[in-house]
């Protein structure tokens, strides 16, 4: 893919992945699978995200955790309820576990996460028409996953932030999603 420059970017440059404060975290009024997540990421008010976390884990393990976030994600309703944006979390194959992508102590909300190495250039995230359009998001998920140490990556890139990498608690060698 190239950037506006015209210059080849990998497609992981060009999704915008954030650090996210759970702040709020509430089960959905009519959709028994789905939460509502208030989530702080550096804008000027928190984004609300729908999430069908109910079946893996209570909104009291989600409230108060640094996530991961996939920020430039077209809105659309979920169950009547706009989302604006998507929760990353680590699975195994038959999606029985689901563990939410954290972020260490000190990465703050708001923070734009890169691959491989931190001090590295970044290129402009796409827009959310140009991450639909190029169908980008379904360009890169296939190649996310953990490591043998649960450390999330992109073709082996780990996945970090100003305070270190990201990772679940427990699932080595998973997809992510």
């Amino acid at each position: 893919m190239a950037d506006e420059a015209g210059e080849e970017v990998s497609p992981v440059e060009l999704v915008d992945v954030r650090v996210g404060k759970v702040l709020k975290a509430y089960k959905h009024p009519e959709a028994d699978k789905l939460y509502i997540e208030e989530i702080d990421v550096g804008e000027a008010e928190p984004r609300q995200i729908c999430s069908g976390l109910v079946p893996y884990m209570s909104a009291e393990e989600i409230e108060g955790q640094n996530v991961i976030v996939l920020a430039n994600l077209k809105a659309r309703n979920l169950a009547g309820v706009p989302s604006h944006g998507m929760i990353l979390c680590a699975s195994d194959e038959a999606h029985e576990n689901v563990e939410l992508l954290v972020c260490p102590e000190g990465a703050a909300p708001g923070e734009r996460v890169k691959f491989g190495s931190w001090d590295g250039e970044q290129s402009e995230p796409h827009t959310e028409n140009q991450m639909k359009k190029k169908k980008t998001w379904e360009k890169v998920a296939p190649d996310l996953k953990t490591t043998a140490d649960c450390v999330a990556a992109y073709k082996g890139l780990e996945m970090v932030t100003s305070a270190g990498p990201v990772k679940c608690k427990s699932l080595a060698n998973a997809l992510i999603g």
